[in-house]
């Protein structure tokens, strides 16, 4: 089965995230499980943990199918000690969250080197970051994002990604999610069918798709390779529509969430019926 939905809103109360997912008709979501753009948090309340786990239990949400994001302050490869302790000990509290909830999952960006120390090194401090992270955490898979290759944002080529891993010393724990937007927007095609084949083939050689968590499904504004983070509704972009029929009808993509972080709110049911479609498509022949 394919798990389809978005990143809604947990504002009120994680526990609203399920039935702001369910409104829309997802059988997947994400949320952030705290303020995204702030250090700080209260802790979450047993009430608020109780309500959650009932609403994803009433509407047909396992663990497999939520995708929670960490805080986007948090930089896992900063070159500077205090802030690197500092986004470490918020990583840490992410993750524990997470277990709090009862999710096996933490999306996350690996990091940027602010031109301050090399790309190598940068990536041993993120792997170390997540070392750290699963020593005091349990159940809980660290899942990184690849990113469009932003400024001195990392993890924009697949083998940035593979190089984390390698230095993951629990490797059934951490996990990659694609975003088609970040995909196309390092450079790795995704227009034609025929160039899906290659990238996913390449994703697969470098990385491997057992480390396949999640999906991020978007459009992207800027063009190939244009290292621009900059996502758009679906097939109003320019990718356009082919990736997103072959996701749906490719079973390595099956039972795992895949996420809409596109534009426009108000789509996001359309969308994740015209992605069903795309599916129903391929079964009908």
């Amino acid at each position: 089965m394919y798990y389809v939905g978005a990143h809604v809103s947990a504002s009120g109360g994680v526990e609203n995230a399920p039935l702001n997912a369910a409104a829309i008709g997802a059988n997947a979501f994400a949320l952030f499980t705290k303020n995204q753009r702030r250090w700080d948090a209260k802790p979450l309340d047993q009430k608020s943990i109780a309500r959650f786990r009932q609403n994803c239990e009433q509407h047909g949400f396992t663990p497999d199918q939520v995708l929670p994001h960490d805080s986007y302050l948090i930089n896992l490869g900063h070159p500077e000690q205090d802030a690197l302790a500092k986004s470490r000990a918020a990583f840490l509290d992410e993750m524990q969250r997470c277990e709090q909830l009862g999710l096996k999952y933490l999306n996350f960006h690996p990091g940027s080197h602010l031109r301050k120390i090399s790309e190598s090194e940068c990536l041993s401090r993120i792997a170390e970051s997540i070392n750290r992270a699963l020593e005091q955490t349990r159940g809980v898979t660290a899942v990184i994002e690849n990113t469009a290759g932003q400024g001195s944002n990392l993890g924009y080529r697949f083998e940035q990604l593979a190089e984390i891993i390698a230095q993951v010393e629990d490797k059934s724990r951490v996990g990659v999610c694609l975003d088609t937007c970040h995909t196309f927007a390092a450079g790795y095609d995704l227009r034609t069918r025929e160039a899906c084949e290659a990238t996913f083939a390449e994703f697969d050689r470098v990385v491997g798709f057992n480390y396949l968590c999640g999906m991020h499904l978007n459009d992207s504004k800027g063009g190939l390779e244009s290292r621009l983070d900059r996502h758009h509704s679906l097939g109003q972009g320019e990718i356009g529509w082919e990736v997103f029929r072959y996701i749906m009808q490719d079973a390595r993509f099956e039972a795992i969430p895949l996420v809409l972080e596109t534009i426009d709110p108000d789509l996001w049911a359309e969308e994740i019926q015209q992605l069903r479609n795309f599916t129903a498509q391929a079964l009908a022949g």
